[in-house]
């Protein structure tokens, strides 16, 4: 079964980064996500049942959760739905793993910070009969057109005091939530 699915809830264990012998990075934590209901009767709010994820991240998505999630984070995830019956031995089970898309904390319930990740750029040389024919306008300027001095130094400058931030590298645990 493969179905699209948005979660929140909370990181349940200190996400897990790993590197494959080729290089591929992948984190992934257990999430647990309680549905809360008003019950009248009682005149106040009551946690249902606790539905528990694994939560796989690839690439740069997995670097960027290693850096930015730690375990009691209320967290949003979104990617694909994946439940699958195992047995070993006398033993069976489900699991259920959502393979994200995208993981975000839920601002319902704090603030956070966004740093914008910087990828170095890849020159690629066209042949030299084709560099002026199909480049595109403003292609040696980062992609901005003409003119557009002052949408550059925003964008340069919009997270200049982030480089000051510590972060930990990937696979080193990130500092415990202050809350």
């Amino acid at each position: 079964m493969s179905d699209t699915i948005a979660v929140t809830g909370v990181v349940a264990t200190p996400p897990n980064p790993i590197s494959t012998g080729d290089g591929l990075k992948i984190t992934s934590f257990r999430l647990a996500s309680t549905q809360r209901r008003f019950d009248r009767g009682r005149d106040r709010w009551v946690d249902g049942e606790t539905n528990w994820y694994t939560v796989t991240t690839f690439r740069q998505l997995a670097i960027n959760v290693g850096n930015s999630v730690v375990k009691g984070d209320k967290v949003v995830v979104t990617g694909r739905l994946r439940v699958r019956e195992w047995e070993s031995g006398e033993k069976k089970g489900i699991n259920v793993d959502i393979e994200a898309d995208s993981v975000g904390h839920d601002l319902a319930w704090g603030t956070t910070s966004f740093t914008r990740v910087s990828h170095a750029p890849v020159a690629v040389e066209p042949p030299a009969s084709e560099a002026d024919e199909f480049a595109p306008a403003g292609a040696g300027d980062g992609g901005f057109l003409e003119g557009d001095s002052a949408m550059r130094e925003a964008v340069d400058g919009a997270h200049a005091d982030d480089d000051d931030a510590v972060r930990p590298a990937f696979g080193e645990p990130a500092a415990t939530a202050p809350f």
